[in-house]
């Protein structure tokens, strides 16, 4: 079976996208999907930067739904359109994030851990003066505290991000840190919650999606059932990037089946 949902992808209603939404779309039908979600970004007290304007995560939620109600109506009866968000995690803004949710009918929520003491690890910055094992450690332990502390959202995305960004070279193995991806893991299971399967990594010449295949070996060791598959494109072009080796990935770490969502609820497909 091919994968024809696409569950996380970015339009210009992102603050670090200019595609359309409608040209998001006409590559999926390209593609042969039948399905997709927009999970525009949300994220909450991002730090400014020089290449990173004030409230520049911050979507202007009702703008998106205007235009994606406009989009929904318009493909009626060519491609399934899903409404949802990616959530950026962080401790102090957790009610911030709940209220934001409250007001809008999202089919599908992402939270995603992007930073770490208010800091991103897509910046060099982030790992000065400490070694690189030391710096993956603590976005993990981030992670943790990020989910213990907010619970709702569906899948947690990309779970080990920091992996693509790491400047240099890094011989990254997860086992060095099983201790703590152990706990994310069961904590998503014990919350019947699931992983984003990300191939935003695939697009950088990276050989493993986000997270990578023993995290998503374990995961299913545990118990977790669901997952999603996600090509956080941001560009049409990578609309459903690489999934047939996502796929592969997938069976191959034991899973059987993969997930869209209905009103926030997963609906399960053969693999």
């Amino acid at each position: 079976m091919n994968i024809t949902a696409d569950y996380h992808m970015h339009s210009e209603h992102s603050g670090d996208s200019t595609a359309p939404m409608r040209n998001m779309i006409e590559s999926a039908i390209q593609r042969g999907l039948t399905e997709i979600c927009f999970t525009e970004h949300m994220d909450l007290d991002y730090p400014d930067g020089p290449d990173n304007p004030a409230g520049l995560f911050e979507i202007d939620a009702d703008a998106y739904r205007k235009d994606f109600l406009k989009c929904k109506e318009e493909y009626e009866g060519k491609i399934s359109l899903h409404f949802g968000i990616e959530l950026g995690l962080q401790p102090q803004i957790t009610r911030e994030n709940a209220e934001f949710l409250n007001k809008y009918p999202f089919e599908f929520v992402i939270g995603s851990n992007h930073l770490c003491h208010h800091e991103d690890p897509y910046y060099p910055s982030f790992y000065e003066g400490r070694s690189y094992d030391d710096s993956v450690r603590d976005f993990f332990e981030c992670t943790l505290e990020n989910i213990k502390c907010f619970h709702d959202f569906d899948v947690l995305g990309h779970l080990d991000y920091i992996v693509r960004y790491i400047p240099g070279t890094y011989d990254y193995n997860f086992q060095k840190f099983s201790d703590i991806i152990d706990e994310i893991l069961k904590k998503l299971v014990s919350e019947n919650k699931g992983l984003d399967v990300n191939t935003k990594s695939f697009q950088s010449g990276m050989n493993e999606p986000n997270p990578c295949s023993g995290i998503l070996t374990r995961f299913h060791e545990l118990g977790g059932r669901i997952i999603t598959f996600g090509s956080d494109a941001h560009k049409p072009e990578h609309v459903g990037y690489d999934f047939e080796r996502a796929r592969q990935t997938a069976l191959n770490a034991g899973f059987k089946s993969y997930c869209t969502f209905k009103d926030r609820k997963p609906v399960f497909h053969d693999l």
